[in-house]
């Protein structure tokens, strides 16, 4: 859909774009979302959200009912994806240890409420967030 009222050869482009990030989806380009394993899925949704080149990318739980292993590329691809498409990512993440390696600040809430806020590796620093969030 994010692509659905742009040019042919935008679309066209983007998904190629898509594509670069994720090799896998071109494996799987003729196969239903559904059939695909939960890694893919959430590389399929992420390159869904990329097809309309927005300034903000909004990820919720990105590494929930993810293997280990996907969630590691995912971060990695999340990065890269941010410096070439010059993209902000706003991540609402429970797994802390993860979200701090990827992001570049964080914040915590405890409740709804902003309890600290911070560069990544301050925050991974502090010995509230190591006991609290990380099990350090």
């Amino acid at each position: 859909m994010g692509g659905y009222s742009q040019s042919r050869a935008f679309v066209a482009e983007r998904i190629e774009r898509v594509f670069s990030y994720f090799p896998a989806l071109r494996e799987r380009a003729r196969q239903r979302a559904g059939s695909l394993s939960g890694g893919e899925q959430q590389m399929l949704a992420i390159g869904r959200a990329l097809m309309p080149r927005t300034r903000l990318f909004l990820l919720d739980e990105p590494s929930l009912g993810v293997a280990p292993l996907i969630v590691d590329k995912i971060g990695e691809i999340l990065a890269e994806v941010a410096k070439q498409e010059q993209l902000g990512v706003l991540l609402a993440e429970q797994n802390a240890s993860w979200a701090l390696d990827v992001a570049s600040r964080g914040l915590i809430l405890e409740l709804g409420r902003l309890t600290l806020a911070g560069d990544s590796s301050t925050l991974r620093d502090n010995p509230d967030v190591r006991s609290a969030y990380l099990g350090v």
